[in-house]
């Protein structure tokens, strides 16, 4: 699928100082697998630390040792303090509307 998020959309949820030990581009990536899933924060983490097909879709080495399930949580908080879930959909949704994955809604004609 390409590249779906960039890291700017990231920017003023994170401080200007340090660096995020993992990439926010891609907890948004395991958020959603996560929600396809049907996985707990827990569940999440074990997978991304144990599963090569996340690995492979994370762009992870097979040794990544991956991160404490906390972070998940965290994350989903910056979101929404930050107001950009909804920009995050959107994103996801025209990406998958662009490989052909998803359709665009059709419009009515009343």
């Amino acid at each position: 699928m390409g590249v779906i998020y960039d890291e700017e959309i990231f920017a003023n949820l994170f401080a200007i100082r340090g660096q995020p030990a993992i990439a926010p581009w891609r907890l948004a990536l395991i958020s959603i697998m996560q929600f396809a899933e049907g996985l707990s924060d827990r569940q999440a983490a074990d997978a991304v630390r144990g599963r090569i097909d996340w690995k492979y879709a994370l762009g992870l080495d097979l040794g990544d040792c991956g991160f404490d399930f906390s972070v998940l949580s965290e994350f989903r908080n910056r979101l929404i303090d930050g107001g950009i879930e909804q920009e995050l959909f959107e994103k996801m949704l025209s990406r998958l509307r662009e490989v052909g994955v998803a359709k665009s809604p059709q419009k009515s004609t009343h």
